[in-house]
């Protein structure tokens, strides 16, 4: 069952990180989204951003989320500025269906850069697989 939680999931890691409950280092913050490395990376650069609130994956998303994906996106972009990433035109930002989240909690992947990623990234975050969306895909289908 999907769910909304503006309190958090205990159980959530990453809720635990929006809670400071890790020591997991965060890029970026505002009062409703966090930034932090993925812990497998798929990229030389691959960022995690998260809404504070609990959401439990894209599927869960409608027309009035659209704001929150782009703010979402905002943070992506802003995280590789500030991490310096050279080709911001090399970038893969997006989200994984169900059951192919690795954690229930949503999470956008932003990626870089993208031309370089392994043969296993590709399978896992590049055009050609079903289970990740792009920003633009998940963005058509709210409503």
């Amino acid at each position: 069952m999907a769910t909304r939680d503006a309190s958090g999931n205990k159980d959530c890691p990453f809720c635990q990180i929006a809670d400071n409950q890790t020591d997991t280092e965060i890029l970026l913050s505002d009062d409703e989204l966090l930034c932090f490395r993925d812990i497998t990376p798929g990229a030389t650069h691959h960022y995690l951003v998260v809404p504070r609130t609990h959401i439990d994956n894209c599927t869960c998303l409608q027309g009035a989320d659209i704001p929150l994906v782009e703010r979402m996106v905002e943070m992506g972009w802003s995280v590789l500025k500030k991490t310096k990433v050279s080709d911001l035109d090399d970038v893969r930002m997006g989200f994984h269906v169900p059951p192919f989240s690795s954690v229930p909690h949503l999470h956008l992947h932003v990626l870089a850069p993208a031309s370089d990623m392994t043969l296993k990234s590709q399978l896992r975050y590049g055009p050609q697989t079903h289970w990740f969306i792009t920003v633009s895909d998940i963005l058509s289908k709210t409503y």
